[in-house]
């Protein structure tokens, strides 16, 4: 029998790729979930419902409805800086709800996949590997810590977690943008732009997540996965290799430091993950930078044509 699905957060970037890659493949039947309407036009009728997941009502009417057996909870509040000044709402979405699906979880007996981020650490070793010992520096990240610790302490018989780093690529009605797109519209604009030169990551195209998240349902593989691109860069070097693969001037870049920025939110100055054992328990097969650039590149050509 085909494993049942559910995809939380599916107007979201991942929950969209989640979905693309669901829609052509007879193992799985899935249902998509997020708040408020569907901005997904490839979703066939049927196959959506909404879904706030700080609303225990409905993720036990959805639950009931559906009797998942696979759960992948792409929704949360991310943005770093207003999960600062937000602490009450980033919270309730990136906590209270996540002990909300669990319990849920149970009563299904579904294997819960839980995207979690590099954030969780304080960026003082990176790049990281999955047992080393998370101290977030920011809210954010102390919330995503926290869903994390409820997961690993619940009694959840199969749960995975998913840690990720700045995802990119491109979905319908997005509701927020990522550094590839910011940095490519940017540079296109030409007005000078003050980018960090001493925080280090590692970019993840979002079909690799998807991917990622896919093959952890199909191969009910359980534990803490990192996820993410193979290359950690600088921010001043990811933008500057946008410009380079977009033939725009980068010239307008101005390197900064983090401290000068007066962001709310602190941010760990290098991260990145060790991806081996996605590699070698999951079948992941990242792209590098420039193939997930080309694969961008020619979306948004096909986006344009449309």
């Amino acid at each position: 029998m085909a494993k049942k699905i559910l995809i939380t957060g599916s107007n979201g970037l991942l929950g969209q790729k989640i979905i693309e890659q669901l829609i052509d493949q007879e193992e799985f039947s899935w249902i998509a979930t997020s708040n408020g309407k569907n901005r997904m036009s490839q979703i066939p009728e049927g196959k959506y419902q909404s879904l706030d997941i700080t609303n225990e009502g409905q993720i036990k009417r959805v639950f009931e409805l559906f009797e998942p057996n696979v759960v992948i909870n792409t929704a949360a509040m991310t943005n770093v800086d207003l999960c600062e000044s937000e602490k009450e709402q980033c919270w309730n979405l990136n906590v209270k709800s996540v002990e909300m699906l669990i319990n849920a979880c149970n009563q299904v007996d579904a294997h819960f996949i839980h995207l979690s981020t590099d954030f969780v650490f304080d960026g003082a070793n990176g790049p990281y590997e999955e047992n080393d010992t998370p101290n977030p520096i920011s809210f954010y990240g102390e919330s995503k810590y926290e869903a994390e610790k409820l997961i690993q302490s619940s009694n959840l018989k199969k749960w995975s977690i998913v840690r990720t780093i700045i995802l990119y690529g491109i979905a319908e009605e997005m509701s927020r943008s990522n550094v590839v797109l910011w940095a490519k519209e940017a540079l296109e604009k030409g007005m000078p732009i003050n980018v960090v030169d001493d925080q280090f990551r590692a970019p993840t195209l979002a079909e690799d997540l998807a991917s990622g998240c896919i093959s952890a349902a199909e191969k009910g593989a359980t534990g803490i996965f990192h996820i993410s691109g193979k290359e950690t860069m600088s921010i001043l070097e990811l933008v500057h290799q946008v410009g380079d693969f977009f033939n725009l001037d980068t010239s307008i870049v101005q390197p900064i430091k983090s401290n000068l920025l007066n962001q709310a939110a602190k941010r760990p100055p290098r991260t990145g993950f060790v991806i081996d054992k996605a590699i070698n328990e999951l079948g992941y097969k990242p792209k590098s930078f420039k193939e997930g650039l080309e694969i961008l590149s020619q979306q948004l050509t096909d986006k344009a044509q449309i």
